[in-house]
Order: structure tokens, then sequence, then C-alpha cells
């Protein structure tokens, strides 16, 4: 199972080619093998995804990871 959502932040400028870019949150569930139990978990994993302008480029950092209780 998976599921994705974004939450946007507040814009920033770039200073590449004049465009305006946001720094975003996505939140997605994904199952993942637990090696200790032996185990599938569904597990929360929230990403911050960020312009880097000396890059120029778009990053995707995870910033959270949690599991999902039902």
């Amino acid at each position: 199972m998976s599921a994705a959502a974004s939450y946007n932040s507040r814009p920033s400028r770039s200073g590449v080619s004049g465009q305006a870019s946001t720094t975003h949150w996505e939140t997605e569930n994904r199952m993942v093998w637990n090696q200790q139990q032996h185990t599938s978990e569904e597990h929360e994993f929230v990403y911050e995804i960020s312009w880097i302008t000396e890059l120029g480029v778009w990053r995707r950092f995870l910033r959270s990871q949690r599991l999902v209780k039902n």
C-alpha cells in the first residue's frame, strides 16, 4: 500500500532564471520488512522537497519515519 500527500510552505526565490520555488513535504505510506520480527509493517515516511540553488536541482530529504499503527 502506498499513499502520498503534499504540504506546501512559504514560497522563496530560487535565483535561477527568476523562478519562484517552494519547499514542500510529501508523506508516503509503504510496507517495509522488519528483519528482526520477520514481518511486513506499514511505515509512514515524510520527505522535505527543496530547491538547492547551488546545484540547480530539486532534492528530496527524508525527515521522519514511523510505524503506522492500525
